[in-house]
């Protein structure tokens, strides 16, 4: 039986794993990231020791599949220091790779990585236009264009979470009032922490954030439990209302420049639709051209918490389809 490795590089963890061409993992290998040289050399003795099993069962390895935060060059497999791999300068990955393993490489911005991952066996099966959008650390798009995954011209489409909604707000990707500013955790933290400061100073105690000594203690998590108790923090509310509809903006864009039949929500969104989706369609149905709607739906994620290893996984399935 033939299998593919993928390695999904993040900051803070790194997974090397073994799986088919059905994105079934079937082999993991996890580690923390620490520095450059030793956490590649911790993903090349991942990817050899996996496929050393492999073969001791008669399997046979086709392809790897390597998906990682940008700036990169995907074509040439270079890897140029990503904001959290740090030290990260011009690795020519896909190459070292290739050269220890004998194996074809493919490497993937991982937004375009979970695009193709969703696409393929996730809420995006059956389309042809489909926009998946990261929503946790930082808010980003990957973009399948009439049925291929469109990556622009220096690997940059889909940077959505770089436009600005509005010129005040939280600071996310190095632009106030950025739509990753109100649509990410640390912009939802942000946000909850203004919202929290208002009421206290106005004499209201937010569930979420009793007294100004709490701020550093917000989340989007307390916030989301918050506001799903009973009775329901209505500064939490608020909080998930303002995310909702600056959400709604973000999608509208989409929805009018590029004319998808389906946009998919990962992480917070996949697990808090509920609190944002109301405000999000509101704003959908004023902002968005009726045809264009008409015709897309807004969908939460399927592969949430393996969505990193099949990514990875989907890089090498595409690349060795396409090779």
């Amino acid at each position: 039986m033939n299998y593919y490795i993928g390695i999904d590089i993040g900051g803070t963890k790194c997974a090397v794993v073994r799986g088919d061409g059905h994105g079934t993992v079937t082999a993991k290998v996890r580690f923390d990231t620490t520095t450059p040289e030793k956490t590649q050399a911790a993903i090349y003795e991942a990817v050899l020791r996996l496929i050393e099993e492999g073969k001791a069962v008669g399997e046979t390895p086709v392809a790897i599949g390597v998906s990682c935060g940008s700036p990169m060059d995907s074509k040439r497999g270079i890897i140029q220091e990503p904001p959290n791999l740090l030290g990260w300068k011009d690795v020519h990955i896909t190459e070292e790779l290739t050269a220890r393993t004998g194996l074809s490489a493919y490497l993937c911005n991982d937004a375009n990585a979970c695009a193709l991952a969703e696409w393929r066996f996730g809420a995006g099966r059956g389309t042809r236009n489909m926009v998946f959008c990261t929503f946790g650390t930082g808010f980003g798009a990957g973009l399948i264009l009439d049925g291929k995954l469109y990556a622009g011209t220096n690997d940059n489409a889909g940077e959505i979470g770089h436009i600005r909604l509005d010129t005040e707000g939280p600071m996310g990707y190095y632009k106030i009032g950025s739509v990753e500013g109100f649509c990410s955790g640390g912009g939802l933290r942000k946000l909850g922490q203004r919202y929290a400061l208002k009421a206290i100073q106005e004499g209201i105690t937010p569930a979420y954030c009793p007294t100004v000594d709490d701020l550093d203690t917000v989340t989007a998590l307390s916030m989301a439990g918050a506001a799903h108790a009973d009775p329901p923090d209505p500064t939490a509310l608020a909080v998930w209302e303002e995310c909702g509809k600056r959400l709604g903006y973000a999608m509208s864009i989409l929805v009018d420049l590029l004319n998808p039949e389906r946009i998919v929500l990962g992480s917070i969104y996949a697990r808090s639709s509920n609190l944002l989706c109301d405000a999000m369609n509101r704003v959908m149905r004023e902002e968005c051209l009726a045809p264009n709607l008409s015709v897309c739906e807004v969908v939460p994620a399927e592969l949430t918490e393996t969505v990193g290893d099949i990514a990875a996984l989907t890089v090498a399935i595409e690349g060795y389809g396409e090779g």
